[in-house]
C-alpha cells in the first residue's frame, strides 16, 4: 500500500547466588497515592525547576568524570562522520536523502542522480536547510518527512516538528523554487497528517478543534481539501469514535491502480480499512486484527490471529494474498504467501514491478525469499546472492517502475553495507559503513535461556573471543518485549567503542513480547501474562550469570519506552540481579499511564487500568506503585525528554523523585528537546549516549 497510518507506532547491589535468583521475584504492596503528581505538568516552572535540579547534580556526577568527554567527542564523530552511508529513496528520477552532520546538526534534505550516488563522494543538491530554516523563524525545527506528488514530484508536503516531538506541522513546498508555497496547504501543530490526493486536493487529519482528536490525541476526522478554501470547510471523509486510536484518509497513486482509502484504527493491533468510491465507502471484510495492504491488483492481509476462509485454516502470522477485483466480486480463495512454522516468523514484505517478496525470520536471523504469481500457484525461491548470516532488509527502488531493490546487511561486528539489484541477479554493492572499531578480537554467539514456564528464549552475546568465563565480565544486557517489536543484530559503532572496547560484553535479549517469532511471541506476554516478558529478561540474566559471563555486580541493563517499563519491573522485581540499570524514556506509571499524551493507545497491549479485573494484573507491572524503601535496588539512570509527547516525561520524573526520596541510589537527565528519541540532533544523541555510558562504566567496572 502507497501509504499507511499507524496508530501511534529505554554501587550496591546484592550478590547472590544462582540458586537464590530461582526464588523469583520480589513484590511489595502497591502505593496508590501519589504525592508527585505535580510532576507531570511538563512545562510548568516548578517541574522544570526540579529537572534543572537534578540535571545538574547528574552532569557533576557523569559529566565531569575524566573518561565523558572524549567519549562523547568520539560518539559525536560517528554520528557526524561523512563516511556514514546516506540511505536514499527514489522519486522520479532523483535519489533523496535526508543528512546530519557537523555542519548541519538539523540536517539537509537533498538529492542526487544514480550516477552521482555510485560514487564515492556523490554531488548533492540541497533542497531544503533545516537549520537555516530553524534560524530565520526562530524554531528548533526537526525533519519529520516529505510526501511528493506523482508523477513530477514537483510539489511536497513537508512535516516539522519542535523539538522533535510527534506532534508536527505540514507545509507545501515547491522544489523547483526550493521554498514553501505562499499561500499553499498548510496544517498547524498536531498529531495528524496532510496527504496529497491531487494537485489541489489533499487529505487532512488534524486538530480542527475540541472533540476532533481521539482520546489518545491523534486525529479523529478524515477530511478532503481543496485548494484555497479555508481547512475548518474541508468534506468529511470519516468520522471515527473517540475511543479509536486514529483515523487517517489516503490516496494510493500506482499508475493504472489508483484507489482511495480510509483506514481506521480501533486499537493498536486491529483496524478497519475501507475503499473508498463515488458510491461512498466499502468496508474490506477482513479480520480486525490484521495487517491489510493493497499493492497493484493484489489484497495483502497478514494474520495476527488463526482465520478459517475459503475452506482453509490460515494460522496466526501468515501471510495471504488475493486479487482486489475477486475479493470485491466476494471471492475468498486466498492465496498462501508465507506460513509460519515453531522457528520461523514474516519479518516484513513488499514487491516491486514483477515480484512479491518476503522477509523471514528463522531463530531470529533473516531469509529473503522471491514470490511471483503464476498459473500454477505462487513459485517461491530465495533471493539470488541475499548473505547467509546477519540482519538483512530488502525494499524496493521503485516499486511501479523496476524489480530493483535495495539489500542492507548488517551484524554487531560487521559495518552495514548498502546493496543494490535487480530481481533473478547477485546484488552489487554500493555502500559500506567503515569500521569504526576494530572487531577483529570479538565474536557474535546465539544462545537459548530456559524461562520459568521452559520456553527456550534466544539472546545474542558480543564478547572477544578469548572471553575467560570467570564472571567477571562487565556485561550489558538490552531489552524490549513489546509491540512485537523483534530485536536483529545490528552494527553498532557506539557499542564498539564505548563497551566493547573496554572490554564489555554486551547482550541482546530476545524476550516474549517481541516479534521474532511471530504474533503468538508477541501475544503470549500481553497484558495478564506481561510477567513472561519479565521472567524471560530474568532467565536470561541467570543463564549468563551461571555460566560465568558475568555476576550481579558487574551485570547491567538498559531499555527504553516500553523497554523502559521492562527495567523498572526488573528493578523492581529482580533486584538481586544487576549491578545497574539505564531506564530510558519509560513507562513506569501504569495506573496513570492511559492518561498521559498517546497512553490509551496501548490499552490493547498492557490494559485498562480503570477496569478492576484489569488493574489486578497491572498493579502487579507497575513499578511506580510497587518500588519499595525496604528493598536495596540497583543504582538507575532515569533519561527523558521534555519534548516526548508519546510517552510522557511524567513517568521518569514521578518515579526519580519516589526512589529518591525512599533514599535510593538513582541518576536523572532530561533533555529539554529530543522527542520520544530523547535527542533533536547528533550533539544531543551523543551526549546523551555518552551520560548512559559513564554511568554503566562507573557502576560495573568499578573494583
Amino acid at each position: 500500500m502507497r501509504r499507511t497510518h499507524l496508530a501511534w507506532l529505554a554501587a550496591g547491589a546484592l550478590s547472590v547466588s544462582v540458586s537464590a535468583m530461582a526464588q523469583g521475584p520480589t513484590m511489595h504492596t502497591v502505593i496508590t497515592d501519589d504525592p508527585y503528581l505535580w510532576l507531570e505538568d511538563v512545562e510548568a516552572d516548578k517541574s522544570l525547576d526540579w529537572v534543572r535540579a537534578r540535571n545538574a547534580v547528574s552532569e557533576n556526577q557523569l559529566a565531569k568524570d575524566p573518561g565523558f568527554e572524549p567519549l562523547r567527542s568520539e560518539l559525536l564523530a560517528i554520528l557526524d562522520s561523512d563516511a556514514r552511508i546516506p540511505f536514499v529513496g527514489k522519486m522520479g528520477g532523483f535519489y533523496y536523502n535526508f543528512w546530519r552532520d557537523k555542519t548541519n546538526p538539523q540536517g539537509v534534505w537533498r538529492r542526487t542522480t544514480l550516477a552521482e550516488y555510485r560514487k564515492d563522494e556523490p554531488q548533492w543538491e540541497v533542497l531544503l536547510d533545516i537549520d537555516a530554516l530553524g534560524k530565520a523563524e526562530g524554531t528548533n525545527w526537526v525533519w519529520g518527512g516529505a510526501e511528493c506528488l506523482r508523477p513530477e514530484y514537483d510539489r511536497c508536503l513537508i512535516n516539522l516538528s519542535r523539538g522533535g516531538a510527534d506532534a508536527t506541522v505540514t507545509r507545501e513546498f515547491d522544489v523547483s523554487d526550493r521554498a514553501f508555497v505562499k499561500g499553499g496547504f498548510e496544517r498547524p501543530e498536531a498529531k495528524g497528517d496532510l496527504g496529497w490526493i491531487d494537485i489541489d486536493t489533499v487529505y487532512v487529519g488534524t486538530d480542527f478543534g475540541p472533540g476532533s482528536m481521539t482520546s489518545s490525541g491523534y486525529a479523529r476526522i478524515a477530511k478532503e481539501w481543496k485548494r484555497g478554501t479555508p481547512m475548518a470547510e474541508a468534506k468529511v471523509v470519516y468520522e471515527g469514535q473517540e475511543a479509536d486510536i486514529s483515523v487517517g484518509a489516503f490516496r494510493d497513486d500506482t499508475p493504472g491502480f489508483e484507489r482511495d482509502f480510509v483506514y481506521r484504527g480501533l486499537t493498536f493491533y486491529t483496524n478497519e480499512l475501507y475503499l473508498r468510491g463515488k458510491d461512498g465507502l466499502t468496508r474490506l471484510d477482513l479480520p480486525d486484527g490484521s495487517q491489510k495492504g493493497v499493492v497493484r491488483e493484489w489484497l495483502t492481509v497478514e494474520l495476527r490471529q488463526p482465520w478459517a476462509i475459503g475452506g482453509e485454516d490460515h494460522a496466526a502470522g501468515s501471510l495471504l494474498a488475493i486479487k482486489l477485483d475477486d475479493f470485491l466480486a466476494g471471492k475468498r480463495d486466498f492465496d498462501v504467501m508465507f506460513a509460519p512454522s515453531e522457528n520461523t516468523s514474516l519479518a516484513s514484505s513488499g514487491a516491486t514491478k514483477d515480484f512479491f517478496f518476503i522477509n523471514v525470520l528463522e531463530d531470529v536471523k533473516n531469509r529473503i525469499y522471491v514470490l511471483k504469481p503464476g498459473a500454477e500457484g505462487w513459485m517461491r525461491r530465495p533471493l539470488v546472492g541475499a548473505p547467509e548470516f546477519g540482519t538483512v532488509s530488502i525494499t524496493a527502488v521503485d516499486p511501479d517502475e523496476s524489480n530493483d531493490f535495495f539489500l542492507t546487511v548488517t551484524d554487531y561486528l560487521t559495518p552495514t553495507s548498502l546493496m543494490m539489484g535487480t530481481m533473478g541477479k547477485a546484488p552489487e554493492k554500493l555502500k559500506q559503513l567503515p569500521a569504526f572499531f576494530d572487531a577483529s578480537a570479538y565474536e557474535i554467539n546465539q544462545h537459548f535461556a530456559t524461562s520459568k514456564d521452559g520456553t527456550k528464549v534466544p539472546y545474542f552475546m558480543v564478547s572477544r573471543k578469548d572471553l575467560k568465563l570467570d564472571g567477571n565480565n562487565p556485561t550489558l544486557l538490552y531489552g524490549y518485549g513489546g509491540f512485537e517489536v523483534s530485536l536483529t543484530p545490528n552494527y553498532s559503532a557506539g557499542v564498539g567503542k564505548a563497551w566493547l572496547a573496554d572490554g564489555g560484553v554486551y547482550v541482546v535479549a530476545n524476550i516474549r513480547g517481541g516479534g521474532e517469532y511471530g504474533p503468538r511471541w508477541h501475544q503470549a506476554a500481553l497484558k495478564a501474562n506481561r510477567n513472561k516478558a519479565y521472567e524471560d529478561f530474568a532467565a536470561v540474566a541467570e543463564d549468563l550469570i551461571a555460566r560465568k559471563v558475568t555476576q550481579p555486580k558487574r551485570l547491567g541493563m538498559q531499555g527504553g519506552s516500553n523497554g523502559g517499563l521492562l527495567m523498572g519491573n526488573m528493578t523492581v522485581m529482580y533486584p538481586q540481579l544487576f549491578g545497574a540499570v539505564v531506564c530510558q524514556v519509560p513507562l513506569l506509571d501504569m495506573q496513570r499511564y492511559h492518561q498521559l499524551l498517546a497512553g490509551a493507545s496501548w490499552m490493547a497491549e498492557y490494559g485498562d487500568p480503570d477496569k478492576p479485573e484489569e488493574w489486578a494484573f497491572l498493579r502487579k507491572y507497575s513499578p511506580y506503585q510497587n518500588v519499595s524503601k525496604d528493598v536495596d535496588y540497583p543504582p538507575v539512570l532515569f533519561t527523558t525528554s521534555t519534548r516526548d509527547d508519546r510517552v510522557h516525561p511524567g513517568h521518569a520524573r514521578k518515579m526519580m523523585a519516589r526512589m529518591m526520596e525512599q533514599g535510593h541510589d538513582v541518576t536523572y537527565y532530561e533533555n529539554i528537546e529530543g522527542g520520544h528519541g530523547g535527542a533533536a540532533n547528533n550533539a544531543q544523541s551523543a551526549y546523551m549516549s555518552a551520560l548512559a555510558y559513564t554511568f554503566l562504566k562507573q557502576k560495573l567496572f568499578a573494583e
